[in-house]
């Protein structure tokens, strides 16, 4: 991805329509012309940057606006090299899961007795309405948070603003200080908003493994009358 000229990745950037419809106002905002400008310039330098530009949207993409149930909320996409994919906490099939994404599996194993899948892929998820969203949808190579603070967050909280302003009785499941942000976004007497601490193995232990959240996600869905979520990753 960040060998080709800027020009040619730039073209390989799309978005679904329907959040295309959502965010136009957003797409045309100065301050998101100077992240477009930066990632160029990073492109330009022969920085790598995860994931590739044309899986920048991904989330979005997966999940049209008008579907989206759940949402959960990560950070910044993996920077290791073939784990970004566009979608929070979710790697590509033969990638091996990251601790955070294994100690997801495990709280999904206790908390509905949903053994571990063969892959870590949550595309499946997405399909079903769970949008994956990262705070921080790019990152460099190796360095963790190195795109914070260049647009990204705001852009982020428009995609929550619009959902919370137009979608109710969608569940947010809120992982830890950075995602919790997002929260006060949120009317909570409209929304399900669920949190916990982060599934990383840091924190995991310290009420991430037991949170239940996957089991209350489905109960608080199917009252509202809607089908639950299938968890199981195949």
């Amino acid at each position: 991805m960040s060998g080709a000229p800027a020009e040619e990745a730039r073209d390989r950037v799309r978005l679904e329509a329907s959040w295309k419809h959502q965010l136009d106002s957003e797409l045309r905002a100065p301050y998101l012309l100077e992240l477009r400008a930066f990632l160029k310039s990073e492109l330009v330098a022969q920085r790598v940057i995860f994931p590739p530009l044309e899986k920048l949207f991904a989330a979005l993409d997966a999940t049209p606006f008008d579907q989206v149930r759940v949402v959960i909320l990560g950070q910044d996409p993996y920077h290791g090299p073939g784990q970004a994919n566009g979608m929070c906490f979710s790697v590509e099939r033969g990638v091996e899961p990251p601790p955070s994404l294994k100690n997801i599996f495990k709280e999904l194993q206790r908390d509905l007795a949903i053994p571990a899948p063969p892959h870590g892929n949550l595309s499946g998820w997405a399909a079903q309405g769970v949008l994956l969203l990262n705070s921080v949808l790019s990152v460099e190579r190796f360095k963790a948070g190195s795109h914070q603070g260049r647009g990204w967050e705001r852009f982020t909280d428009a995609v929550i603003s619009k959902l919370n302003e137009q979608r109710s009785n969608v569940v947010y499941l809120l992982w830890g200080s950075y995602a919790q942000r997002k929260g006060g976004l949120l009317d909570r007497s409209r929304q399900c908003v669920l949190e916990s601490v982060h599934p990383s193995p840091l924190s995991a232990h310290r009420g991430f493994i037991g949170n239940g959240h996957f089991g209350a996600a489905n109960r608080y869905l199917e009252s509202h009358g809607f089908a639950p979520i299938d968890w199981q990753i195949r």
